[in-house]
């Protein structure tokens, strides 16, 4: 049975703020990108976060962003190279103390909002994520979109590029994914979710916001544990997976590890 890894944004709260259906995800996704305290989380989540992934044997990965706490990261920011390259690898490092705590090791490393998207654009900051990365360590698979800046720079670097769907954004009809504001422009529901699921594993192409087909390359599914819905999107993601015919899982990289530390 072909496999599919299906992750989720995890670990985004912060002190007595809660943000997330992290407990309902755990159940169904593979791996997490657990927040390492520039956009969200904090020690204590990152800590918990870890503890809870490994009960449910989920791969962990590390999701820096933005130092933008009051924007969740989801602000564009005019920062250099250099930074971007400290920033990630600072957060990278961070996760890794507590992973290494309790015996884990990371699976990979997707950058978060305005980071994220950043990186898609602009190879210059692509570059200082995947530097960052490589540095840290160079079997340390990058999830990111096929295509875009970070993926030619992370391939350049000799990296894992791990090319991702986004099940609950909606995509333009260029094949765009649109990250903000995009509540509008797409159901929701937990069976329309899993109907664009469904039509990726089964076709290879997903409805746009226009209604033409768009063909989307991924090797893993994702759904944010912060989009309405989540605790049932996800485990009807989960199901449309395994509907499909294909396994859930995390073991797609040979280079890094799922569970415990080797």
């Amino acid at each position: 049975m072909a496999g599919v890894d299906f992750n989720s944004d995890l670990g985004e709260s912060l002190g007595l703020w809660e943000r997330g259906a992290d407990d309902a995800m755990m159940q169904v996704i593979s791996s997490a990108n657990v927040a390492c305290g520039f956009h969200a989380g904090d020690p204590g989540v990152m800590r918990e976060t870890l503890a809870k992934a490994q009960r449910h044997r989920v791969a962990v990965g590390a999701h820096p962003g933005l130092p933008d706490l009051l924007g969740f990261g989801r602000r564009r920011m005019d920062v250099s190279s250099r930074d971007v390259r400290d920033y990630v690898l600072y957060q990278i490092g961070a996760l890794s103390a507590f992973a290494h705590a309790l015996g884990l090791r990371l699976h990979h490393i997707k950058p978060h909002g305005a980071l994220y998207v950043m990186a898609l654009d602009d190879p210059v900051v692509a570059a200082a994520v995947a530097e960052a990365a490589a540095e840290f360590d160079p079997g340390l698979p990058v999830y990111t979109l096929a295509g875009g800046a970070l993926a030619a720079a992370a391939e350049r670097l000799g990296l894992r590029v791990v090319p991702e769907f986004f099940a609950d954004r909606p995509l333009a009809s260029d094949g765009s994914v649109v990250m903000f504001n995009w509540r509008d422009r797409i159901d929701a529901s937990p069976e329309a979710i899993a109907q664009r699921v469904r039509s990726f594993l089964t076709g290879g192409s997903v409805p746009a916001d226009d209604g033409t087909l768009v063909a989307v390359t991924a090797e893993s599914i994702c759904v944010h544990s912060d989009t309405p819905n989540a605790a049932e999107i996800g485990p009807a993601v989960r199901a449309a997976i395994e509907g499909s015919g294909r396994e859930v899982t995390a073991e797609l990289h040979p280079a890094a590890g799922a569970g415990e530390r080797r």
